[in-house]
C-alpha cells in the first residue's frame, strides 16, 4: 500500500474509505485508505465566541438620549452667541457689514433659544423626575440662571435691531419679555443660593465660581432694564423700569461680591480648580463687567427720564446728575477689580492643558460683558484708549466664540456633548431603591 506522509498543517485528518481508482494498488481490493482533511482547526474559534450585540436601552438612543441629557448648561451657548451679536452691533469702529453679521447671529440665537427651550420643556415634561435630580445636583442646578441671562441678550438685540426697523410694537415686546426675565432672574437669585445652603453638601475645596451663575442673572436683567428704559415712550414706564433695575442691581452685585470673597479664599487655601472646571475662573468677570455697565447706563438713562418725570428734583440738587457720576465712578472701580480677576484667570489656564466641554462657553459671556463695560466707558468719557481696547476685546471674544462653536458642533454631531451628570445620581437612587424594595419597584 502506498504511504502518504502527514503534512505539518493546522488541519485535522481522518481515514476515509474511497473507491480504488487504480486496480494495481496493493491492499484490500476496491478500497483506498487515505488520510483526508476533516476540518480546519482554529484555536479560538470555539473557545471565545463573539458575544451577541446587546441593544442599548431606548432612553440611550435617538431623540430620547438628546432630551434626557440636555442640561441647563446648554443655555450658555445662548449667552455666548447673544453677547457676540451685541458686541458686533456696538463695536466702536463699526460698519454696515458688521451690522448685518450681528443681525444674522441674532437670528441664529433666537432660533437656538426657541429650540433649546422646547427641548427643555419636553425633558421635564416627559421625565419629571429629572427636574428634581437636576435641582439637587451641586453643579447642574447652578446653570438654571443661564436661561434668563440668555433671554436678556435677545431682549437687548430686539431693542438694537427690531425697534429701529419696526417701531413701537417691538418696544412693547421687549418690555414684556423683560418683566418675564426679571421674575425668573429673581427666582434664581433668591432660591438657588438657598438650595446651595440647605440641599447641597458643600466643601470649600470643591467650590467653583459657578456659584455666581444664579446670582449674576439679576445683574444681567438690571443691565437689560437700562437698555429697555432708554426706548420706552412713556416716562412713567421708563421711570419704574429704572427703579426696578436699580433694585435688581442691589440684589445681585453685593451677593456676588460675597461669593467672590469666598471664592478667593477657596483659591488661596485649596489651589486652582481641577482641569475639568478650570475655565470657571473667568466667571468673576461676569458680575464685575455687567454690574459696571448696568450702573453706568442706568445713570445715563436716569438723566433723561428724571428730568421728564420730575423725580428727586429740587431747585438746588440735580439728583440724576449725581446718579450719573456715581454710576461712572462705581463702574470704573468694578472695571479695575475685573482686571485683577482677568489676570488670575489668564494665569490659571496657562498652568496645564484642559479638556473641551460645555464649560468652555464660560469664556465668551464673562469676557463679553467685561467688553461691554469697556466700550460703554469709551462712550461716556469719551476715550480713545477705551475705544481701542474695547475693539481689541471684542475681536478676541468673536474669535473665541467661533472656535468654541465649531468644536461644540462637531462634538454634538457625534453625541459626545450630550451628557447629564445628574442622571447618574438618579440611576443610582433607582438601583438602591430596587435593591431595598424590589416588590414596590416592580409594581411601579
Amino acid at each position: 500500500m502506498t504511504s502518504y506522509p502527514v503534512p505539518r498543517m493546522t488541519e485535522s485528518y481522518q481515514v476515509t474509505s474511497l473507491a480504488a481508482s487504480d486496480p494495481d494498488d496493493e491492499g484490500i481490493p476496491g478500497l483506498d485508505c487515505r488520510l483526508q482533511p476533516a476540518s480546519t482547526f482554529h484555536p479560538n474559534e470555539h473557545q471565545n465566541p463573539e458575544p451577541c450585540p446587546v441593544p442599548k436601552p431606548k432612553n440611550e438612543r435617538g431623540w430620547r438620549k438628546i432630551v434626557r441629557n440636555f442640561t441647563p448648561s446648554w443655555f450658555t451657548v445662548i449667552m455666548g452667541t447673544g453677547i457676540v451679536s451685541i458686541l458686533l452691533h456696538n463695536l466702536p469702529y463699526n460698519g454696515d457689514w458688521l451690522y448685518w453679521i450681528s443681525v444674522v447671529i441674532f437670528a441664529l440665537n433666537v432660533v437656538l433659544f426657541l429650540l433649546f427651550t422646547f427641548i427643555s420643556i419636553v425633558r421635564y415634561t416627559v421625565y419629571p423626575e429629572i427636574w428634581f435630580a437636576m435641582i439637587r445636583h451641586p453643579a447642574q442646578s447652578l446653570f438654571i440662571g443661564t436661561f434668563p441671562m440668555g433671554l436678556a441678550t435677545i431682549i437687548n438685540m430686539i431693542i438694537f435691531v427690531c425697534v429701529p426697523a419696526w417701531g413701537e410694537r417691538f418696544v412693547k415686546l421687549a418690555w414684556g419679555l423683560w418683566w418675564i426675565d426679571v421674575v425668573i432672574s429673581l427666582a434664581c437669585c433668591f432660591y438657588m443660593p438657598f438650595v446651595i445652603m440647605y440641599v447641597h453638601k458643600n466643601q470649600l475645596s470643591t467650590m467653583t465660581a459657578a456659584w455666581l451663575l444664579p446670582i449674576v442673572a439679576t445683574i444681567v436683567a438690571s443691565a437689560s432694564g437700562s437698555i429697555v428704559a432708554s426706548v420706552l415712550p412713556n416716562p412713567q414706564h421708563a421711570l419704574w423700569t429704572i427703579i426696578i433695575s436699580y433694585i435688581l442691581w442691589g440684589t445681585g452685585v453685593p451677593l456676588a461680591m460675597a461669593v467672590l470673597v469666598i471664592y478667593f479664599q477657596r483659591l488661596t487655601l485649596h489651589a486652582l480648580p481641577p482641569r475639568e472646571v478650570i475655565v470657571s475662573v473667568f466667571l468673576p468677570l461676569g458680575p464685575l463687567g455687567q454690574g459696571g455697565f448696568a450702573i453706568m447706563n442706568l445713570g445715563s438713562v436716569a438723566v433723561r427720564v428724571f428730568a421728564k418725570t420730575g423725580t428727586l428734583q429740587s431747585a438746588t440738587t440735580n439728583s440724576a446728575g449725581i446718579l450719573y457720576v456715581l454710576g461712572w465712578l462705581l463702574a470704573t472701580i468694578m472695571w479695575g477689580f475685573g482686571l485683577v480677576w482677568l489676570f488670575f484667570a489668564a494665569a490659571s489656564i496657562t498652568r496645564s492643558r484642559f479638556p473641551f466641554n460645555m464649560g468652555w462657553w464660560g469664556f465668551t459671556f464673562p469676557l463679553g460683558v467685561f467688553t461691554t463695560s469697556t466700550t460703554q466707558m469709551a462712550k461716556e468719557l469719551p476715550s480713545t484708549f477705551f475705544k481701542v481696547l474695547g475693539t481689541i476685546f471684542s475681536v478676541a471674544v468673536v474669535l473665541l466664540w467661533i472656535m468654541v462653536s465649531i468644536r461644540t458642533v462637531k462634538r454634538a454631531a457625534t453625541g459626545e456633548m450630550f451628557f447629564a451628570p445628574c442622571l447618574k445620581d438618579l440611576e443610582g437612587k433607582k438601583a438602591e431603591a430596587e435593591k431595598n424594595c424590589p416588590e414596590r419597584i416592580a409594581q411601579v
